[in-house]
């Protein structure tokens, strides 16, 4: 088609903005907005270069030697394990709760607005605020206990603080609207119309919910499972005050390391091996994500399908 036909122009016309010598003009305002994402993001990799490096430097020169004392010591290696495992069993927790809620709101036949104002309720309140209330919930004369001794179900206090339990309780609190937002975000995309055929085919709502509601609403599910396991590998007020000093993870380790002994080294060598042990999970659950969304023709932000 002859040049300007497409776009109402006539016939062997030139666009004014490929005149000069075929190329389209830069936007250079447009480019100046992305001058402080820039900078963040140059600001970004030059600070994780930065540990990286020091996390290789051994006296004058480079070498292994942090990573050698690392694994040397059987108490830090329990610890990154137990740092994984955590945050595994937080994602888990997360989507166990977390589902049934988003879905409970993408039902709800009133104005969402209301149960989305509670569920980012917690944000209002600060971390550590939040984890002192399950302090007192959670103590060994906290709300829990104390009512389960009343009603004469227990004779001692149940422990559940400073140990996994009261970890994985606080976090599933703190991180649990991560996994609401992203459930539903994707789940009030979905078309009703694929549930009514399923129901006309014959279909219950159990079988259109297995068969058609949870498969596609997969992706929501591991963006939030991928938020969540991430900010909980590297979590520190939580564990610190529900986990004690007997049930430490490497993000308190790294606090400790940094701001009490100042061992920078050390700390960075800690920060690359936690780094590396979230992406191991992190990676190839985006790689499904991405998967499943091509396969349910589901658009991902930021993703191309061809």
């Amino acid at each position: 088609m002859p040049n300007g036909a497409a776009d109402g122009r006539p016939p062997g016309s030139v666009d004014p903005a490929t005149a000069d010598g075929g190329r389209p003009d830069v936007d250079w305002r447009s480019l100046l907005l992305l001058a402080p994402s820039l900078v963040l993001l140059a600001l970004f990799v030059a600070s994780v270069g930065q540990m990286v490096s020091l996390s290789f430097r051994d006296g004058g020169g480079f070498g292994l030697q942090h990573y050698r004392a690392f694994f040397a010591r059987p108490d830090y290696v329990a610890t990154y394990f137990r740092t994984l495992q955590v945050a595994a069993l937080v994602t888990f927790c997360s989507i166990a709760v977390g589902y049934p809620i988003a879905y409970a709101i993408w039902r709800y036949p009133g104005n969402r607005n209301l149960p989305m104002i509670l569920v980012a309720l917690p944000w209002l309140v600060s971390v550590v605020v939040r984890t002192y209330a399950w302090m007192v919930i959670l103590g060994p004369r906290g709300v829990i206990n104390e009512t389960l001794a009343w009603l004469g179900v227990i004779d001692a206090p149940l422990k559940l603080m400073f140990n996994t339990t009261g970890i994985v309780i606080g976090l599933v609190h703190v991180l649990l609207p991560f996994m609401v937002i992203s459930v539903l975000s994707v789940l009030v995309h979905l078309d009703r119309g694929l549930e009514e055929a399923s129901m006309s085919l014959g279909g219950n709502h159990s079988f259109t919910f297995t068969r058609v509601v949870l498969p596609l609403s997969l992706p929501g599910v591991l963006g939030g499972a991928t938020v969540i396991y991430l900010m909980s590998t590297g979590a520190i007020v939580t564990p610190l005050l529900l986990g004690g000093v007997h049930e430490r993870m490497i993000g308190t380790q790294i606090y400790q390391e940094v701001m009490q002994t100042f061992n920078f080294p050390k700390a960075s060598t800690l920060a690359v091996l936690l780094l590396v042990g979230a992406l191991a999970v992190v990676l190839p659950m985006q790689w499904l994500e991405g998967r499943i969304s091509m396969r349910m023709g589901i658009a991902v932000p930021g993703r191309s399908r061809a």
